[in-house]
């Protein structure tokens, strides 16, 4: 039995792909939300808690965290779940693989691999470092059996993404607004990819103790991603423009995800590039062709309502 805890977009992709696979599924999260599938179990339960958590994983064949609380409760809502995933790898032997993220680079000035000083000068930054480095401390002295961070960049994904910001105006043929300047080449990570890279690692144990990156489509601006969505959507090719930088800065008085952007802005204002071929040499792990990404990124129409 495979234990992921978080129903988004990693987890329930990374919880499909296990139960297409035929293997057995317990997917956690507090509303006991998630994909349906024969060979998933829905399990509300608090992932912060760490009896709980143990209980629900005895007999793990790993534990997978891919949670992802709101950015502005990072700093209090992390700590307890870190610390309850550490627990319960440790009592049921199961190796830990972690849904990582570039905040812990910080700004850079060249592709970033995985030797890069974590060197995050933000507040989610150093949550993140934080975990990473109890989560190796906890494997080197032999509490748990293995772990692994598998880190990818900004989402090619339905949902809290470039993608879903750009559907209203695509699907409205009117200029698509994005907060960010729109012509830097960035790294944009499939999260099928994600969820492939994730269940790949978990039991290999050549990936413990270190983190990964994972193969990604090659670098795109922004202007690209949706020019690539309208192509491969069958939308218009939309007028872009870019929010003016203090607007999003004023928007973030107001709004708690648009402040927190601003915090993470210094991704968008330089090339931010992922190398990625650590990965693919050492698991032969490779990125999804990006018109495939991008069509399963593409949301549902809503339903109107009769």
């Amino acid at each position: 039995m495979h234990v992921i805890v978080g129903a988004g977009a990693v987890g329930s992709t990374t919880a499909r792909q296990l139960a297409e696979a035929g293997e057995q599924v317990r997917l956690i999260t507090r509303s006991g939300s998630g994909p349906v599938h024969p060979n998933i179990e829905r399990v509300a339960a608090d992932a912060g808690d760490a009896t709980v958590l143990t209980r629900l994983s005895k007999g793990a064949v790993a534990i997978y965290n891919c949670a992802n609380p709101p950015y502005h409760t990072w700093p209090t809502d992390w700590p307890p779940m870190a610390d309850a995933m550490l627990a319960a790898a440790g009592a049921s032997g199961a190796p830990l693989a972690i849904t990582g993220n570039l905040y812990v680079y910080g700004p850079v000035d060249r592709p970033m691999t995985e030797d890069m000083p974590l060197a995050a000068p933000t507040v989610k930054g150093r949550v993140r470092v934080k975990m990473w480095e109890d989560a190796v401390a906890a494997y080197r002295s032999g509490r748990i059996s293995g772990v692994t961070e598998v880190r990818g960049s900004d989402y090619l994904s339905p949902r809290y993404s470039i993608i879903e910001m750009a559907m209203p105006g695509l699907r409205a043929n009117k200029t698509v607004w994005l907060p960010g300047p729109l012509d830097h080449p960035h790294t944009f990570t499939y999260t099928g990819d994600m969820g492939a890279a994730l269940i790949a690692l978990a039991r290999d144990p050549r990936a413990w103790g270190q983190a990964w990156h994972v193969p990604s489509p090659a670098p795109m601006t922004m202007r690209q991603v949706v020019a690539k969505v309208a192509e491969v959507g069958g939308y218009p090719l939309p007028r872009l423009r870019s929010y003016p930088k203090a607007a999003v800065r004023a928007a973030g008085l107001f709004d708690r995800r648009t402040r927190e952007f601003v915090e993470m802005s210094y991704q968008w204002e330089r090339p931010f590039v992922l190398d990625t071929t650590l990965a693919e040499s050492t698991f032969g792990l490779s990125a999804t062709d990006v018109d495939e990404a991008v069509r399963a990124s593409i949301p549902s129409p809503e339903p109107v309502a009769a």
